[in-house]
């Protein structure tokens, strides 16, 4: 049995050793190991046929599909770099990432063939494999999926694309994050991040090949996409749905599959959380909850712990630009559940103080992340690059200096404080936003908080707090600060409270602070009647 060592190694291992399982569970079907791996191959010798090279681009601009995982994987046996867009981006910003990552294959779903047609019409070197059939779309060197699956076969002379070397520095992936501030960036990530970072977090999670893991969350998110390649990795079946949209049949998919692997963000806790009577559904099958790209607030995880009441619950924290940074084991939970834990196997993480020296337990500092899982840094953005990844101990080690405030108490354990862009001056105080919204989301009525600086003349910047309640709450604004009052600060306390319908969020499901920031303006509306006048003290 040969030794895998690269992503799509791991798949063809996996395939060898149970071919007739099922792998991948999704709105186009039920796939088994050995039905995708001869998918892989007809896509891959078609990318070679067409002339991929070793660590060319491929675009993936579908929804979470069969195609879209063939895509990855077939781009990956052809030698190549493969990049998922989310299917929300408009023709400006799938230009930009088109134009960025000089791909020169786009898949994509011909129901976007409008957006396409606009991204792509001066981007001449551009190849496009249309799944389904488009409208409208006058793209030069076009394919059909559906040809290109039945055809198959090389009669070109050229090596199969399984064939093509490629080592484990080489890149796998680029994943482009939100681009919240200017254009978005490609996070460059090579075989060796990602297989690190997957068995760090496949032995914590202790993953095995009876796990079936449902994967609601964008396969462009690296939250998403890692449920797909560790499942593969570990020999497990996954079931790819498109969204968490309708909450009620995610809960029959579990109840009737047996789920046992179910990872969430906050939003989808939330919704979870809304839901009447959860309970009706046999969740039993979960073996582990997982939650990234947002600390929970601790009354949601209580929540979380008695819907899924067999289920351990991981509080876990990362980044793109390393994947996984750390996690709280679940007995833990108990005794410091506001902690994102300890850094995972193989991966150091410390906080160092604005000199760059290692902070003091309790001194709130920059994480700084080192490890094999730490990419190589930002696509086509050497300045930004050379700016967040930083020269190490050793030759060839990279630190990632992360942007987000932590402390480490005295046992080791990490706590986040802030994104460093996200902390609030005002009064002379530095606020940390997810505190006031941990205590605001302790009201019972209350499903969501979002707190933001607003500017102000005496303050320089008021909080703002931004909540969305749970059906049937009839609290109001009056309540929401005597409940801040009564358990924060004077100076945390929000100066302004607004109730909304639902919180904006980006594409990968975090709410969108930056929309926030967009609808509170300058009409910051009244200051709540129980404020009180606010008391200047130096800034420090």
């Amino acid at each position: 049995m040969f030794t895998p060592m690269l992503v799509q190694d791991f798949f063809k291992l996996s395939a060898t050793l149970s071919p007739k399982k099922e792998a991948l569970i999704c709105q186009e079907g039920r796939w088994t190991y050995e039905e995708l791996d001869e998918a892989y191959d007809l896509l891959a010798d078609f990318f070679v046929r067409i002339g991929l090279g070793c660590q060319d681009r491929v675009a993936i601009f579908l929804d979470n599909s069969a195609e879209a995982v063939i895509s990855i994987y077939s781009t990956l046996r052809a030698g190549g770099i493969f990049l998922v867009i989310n299917g929300a981006v408009k023709a400006r910003k799938l230009e930009y990432i088109l134009r960025d990552s000089g791909a020169s294959i786009l898949i994509a779903d011909a129901s976007r063939a409008a957006v396409v047609t606009e991204a792509a019409k001066k981007i001449e070197t551009l190849t496009t494999v249309w799944v389904g059939e488009p409208y409208g779309s006058h793209l030069p060197r076009s394919f059909s999926w559906g040809e290109i699956l039945e055809r198959g076969g090389s009669s070109t002379g050229l090596p199969p694309a399984a064939h093509r070397q490629s080592i484990d520095l080489d890149l796998a992936a680029l994943i482009y994050t939100s681009g919240s501030t200017g254009e978005p960036k490609g996070v460059m990530s090579s075989h060796l991040n990602i297989v690190s970072a997957a068995r760090s977090i496949i032995s914590y999670l202790e993953n095995n090949a009876g796990d079936k893991v449902l994967n609601v969350l964008p396969l462009s998110f690296d939250y998403g996409l890692y449920q797909m390649l560790m499942t593969f990795m570990f020999g497990g079946s996954l079931v790819l749905e498109r969204s968490f949209a309708f909450p009620v049949r995610i809960l029959e998919i579990i109840e009737a599959e047996k789920i046992t692997g179910f990872p969430i963000v906050p939003t989808i806790a939330s919704l979870l959380l809304k839901m009447e009577n959860p309970g009706r559904y046999d969740l039993s099958s979960i073996r582990y909850v997982t939650n990234t790209g947002g600390v929970l607030p601790v009354e949601h995880i209580r929540r979380l712990r008695r819907i899924f009441s067999s289920a351990k619950i991981y509080s876990m924290y990362g980044l793109t630009e390393c994947k996984r940074v750390s996690y709280l084991a679940p007995e833990q939970l108990a005794f410091r559940p506001e902690s994102v834990g300890k850094p995972m196997p193989n991966c150091r993480a410390w906080v160092v103080d604005a000199n760059g020296k290692e902070a003091a337990p309790g001194e709130v500092g920059e994480l700084v992340v080192s490890g094999a899982n730490v990419t190589a840094g930002y696509w086509n953005a050497p300045e930004l690059t050379a700016k967040t990844f930083r020269q190490g101990r050793y030759p060839g080690e990279s630190l990632l200096y992360s942007g987000d405030l932590f402390r480490k108490d005295e046992e080791g354990f990490l706590y986040f404080i802030a994104r460093r862009d996200d902390q609030i001056k005002t009064r002379g105080e530095r606020v940390s936003p997810r505190e006031i919204e941990n205590i605001v989301c302790e009201l019972e009525g209350v499903a969501e908080a979002a707190v933001i600086g607003v500017a102000d003349e005496t303050m320089g910047q008021a909080i703002k707090c931004f909540v969305v309640l749970r059906p049937g709450s009839k609290i109001g604004e009056k309540e929401i600060l005597r409940h801040c009052a009564a358990n924060m600060e004077s100076f945390m306390t929000p100066r302004y409270v607004e109730i909304i319908a639902q919180m904006p969020c980006n594409a990968h499901g975090k709410i969108d602070k930056h929309a926030l920031r967009a609808l509170a303006g300058s009409a910051v509306g009244k200051p709540c009647a129980l404020q009180p006048v606010p008391s200047i003290r130096a800034a420090g």
